[in-house]
């Protein structure tokens, strides 16, 4: 049976991807990674959450599997090797399994269940006059505490949703290396 038969025009790509399970799995990291990345800048430069130095350090795992997990659906998508290609996604899988991680550190902090980063402390230096300590005053960042959950969508922090973005994304990694190269 073909796909292509049977499906519009416009469906016929979507038809090989869904075919191809390590390629769908490397396009839907990139796209749920890129997806998380700009729900975390909706929330920063729109709601106006300041996030604070954890937030920043969770989003670098996703600053790193987007682009490898486009790497790996281009090699998906030119058929390399199977084994590089798994090894692509495991690289992917331990990326997101290090996002979880940041995030399960982050919310066990906002939770109280263990003390949050001294980086979460905005250094002061001391103004030698009243000019430098106005100056200070104008032009210091917020910094948010990163004990404080500044944001929660059914009882769950930024954090959290975090984990369980990145563990989904983990999943799809693992469940896509662990299927047999397609013959198709």
């Amino acid at each position: 049976m073909t796909l292509t038969s049977t499906t519009p025009h416009g469906s016929a790509l979507g038809a090989v991807v869904l075919a191809r399970p390590w390629l769908a799995a490397a396009l839907f990291i990139a796209a749920a990674g890129t997806g998380a990345i700009l729900g975390a800048y909706f929330f920063e430069f729109v709601v106006g959450l300041s996030p604070c130095p954890l937030c920043l350090q969770q989003r670098t795992p996703y600053y790193a599997v987007i682009p490898a997990a486009l790497v790996v659906a281009a090699l998906a998508w030119k058929r390399a090797p199977a084994p590089v290609i798994r090894l692509g996604l495991l690289v992917l899988a331990g990326l997101m399994i290090w996002g979880a991680g940041l995030g399960v550190y982050h919310a066990g902090a906002e939770w109280g269940f263990w003390q949050g980063p001294t980086t979460c402390a905005q250094p002061i230096a001391i103004a030698r006059n009243p000019g430098d300590l106005l100056r200070q005053i104008q032009t210091a960042k917020p910094l948010a505490d990163c004990t404080v959950a500044a944001w929660r969508f059914l009882g769950v922090s930024l954090a959290g949703w975090n984990v369980v973005i990145a563990t989904v994304l983990a999943a799809v990694a693992l469940v896509a290396a662990s299927r047999p190269r397609e013959t198709a």
